[in-house]
């Protein structure tokens, strides 16, 4: 990988940004324009109980009178982050909003799924920013038109490594379950943050993502990073501990997990992606109300873990925060700023026009 920095301080092409530079990153990026929308063809369903504010409130159409609108939409069955697309299938919100919606269990690399919702294989996607991020920066036709819910990745540690803090963490191996996993990402630049380098000041070991605590117990790496549900059933092992998690400190109002939608839906059919926009967005309100519920939709798809498990997970991320418009794409442009610090971003990417471009309000 190029451009690699040679302290934390400083790198080949100059000073890495401050903390302070990002918050006025995202300051400016607040200030961005949003984006308008129209849409005349077709009529998404009925406004709901869901009216998170004027941003996200469904429209008030009448059911449309032929038969639903077929959407694919992409997830991962063992992720408990896509929770809201279960539970909104089973209390029939997408059909509500005029939508017949499938779903893709979809297990191969990010770069392939994107492929093919910009391909039209699938229509839409649930998914992490920090996984998507990166491949967007390299232009794919798919729109990120809202964010889900924060939480759900966690560095955890061997207790019996003495490792109290993101500071324990130097000279030591942590386990991963690919080297461009969103749980790397995301405490590398923690790490980062902290004054580690996190290149050279700690060691990825990349491990099948099941046995990622088994190498932690056989004491080959000292820490792992990855996420619920995994991480949350391995924090119940007393030998293990909590480092951090993506909600920590300064993130903890960040969104992880984002909606996106292919670009020629938006441009062909933007009220169809509104209401599967709105649709998502209702049933991970639910999913903020009634976990249990949530849970059990999961689980009803093969998700690991017991309802209880399940549903107390869900408690412990932030449902109840789903940011779209100027919100949304001030986190994006302090994401891609943030992912400069690890050397996932290129150093060149304008990252307010980063945002701009990735992000479509098909809300308002």
């Amino acid at each position: 990988m190029t451009d690699a920095p040679s302290s934390l301080g400083s790198s080949p092409t100059g000073p890495l940004p401050s903390r302070r530079r990002l918050l006025q990153i995202g300051a400016a990026a607040a200030a961005l324009p949003l984006g308008v929308g129209t849409g005349l063809a077709w009529a998404p369903g009925p406004g709901a109980p869901f009216d998170p504010g004027p941003l996200c409130r469904p429209a008030a159409a009448e059911v449309p009178a032929g038969p639903l609108r077929p959407i694919t939409l992409a997830w991962s069955a063992v992720s408990i982050c896509t929770a809201a697309a279960p539970l909104a299938k089973e209390r029939g919100i997408f059909a509500r909003h005029g939508l017949d919606v499938n779903f893709i269990n979809f297990g191969g690399v990010t770069e392939t799924l994107l492929e093919a919702i910009a391909t039209g294989k699938a229509d839409a996607g649930i998914g992490m920013a920090l996984r998507w991020l990166k491949p967007l920066e390299q232009g794919f036709d798919v729109k990120i038109t809202a964010g889900l819910h924060g939480g759900c990745m966690r560095l955890l540690a061997a207790k019996s490594a003495g490792i109290t803090g993101l500071a324990g963490l130097k000279g030591k191996t942590i386990a991963i379950s690919d080297q461009a996993s969103p749980a790397k990402n995301f405490f590398g630049l923690m790490l980062a943050q902290a004054g580690i380098d996190p290149e050279s000041g700690v060691e990825w070991r990349q491990y099948p993502a099941d046995l990622l605590n088994l190498a932690v117990e056989k004491g080959e790496a000292q820490a792992l990073a990855d996420a619920d549900p995994r991480t949350y059933l391995w924090l119940k092992d007393p030998r293990l501990t909590e480092i951090a998690t993506n909600l920590s400190g300064a993130y903890a109002d960040r969104t992880c997990c984002i909606v996106a939608v292919r670009g020629s839906l938006i441009r062909d059919e933007r009220p169809v992606a509104a209401a599967l926009t709105r649709a998502i967005l209702e049933g991970g309100h639910l999913v903020h109300h009634e976990p249990e519920a949530a849970a059990r939709a999961f689980s009803g798809y093969g998700g690991k873990g017991s309802v209880e498990d399940l549903a107390a997970m869900l408690r412990s991320h932030t449902h109840g925060l789903q940011p779209v418009g100027a919100a949304l794409k001030q986190q994006l442009a302090l994401y891609g700023e943030e992912l400069k610090l690890v050397n996932v971003f290129k150093r060149s990417t304008d990252t307010a026009k980063f945002a701009e471009r990735v992000y479509v309000d098909v809300l308002s």
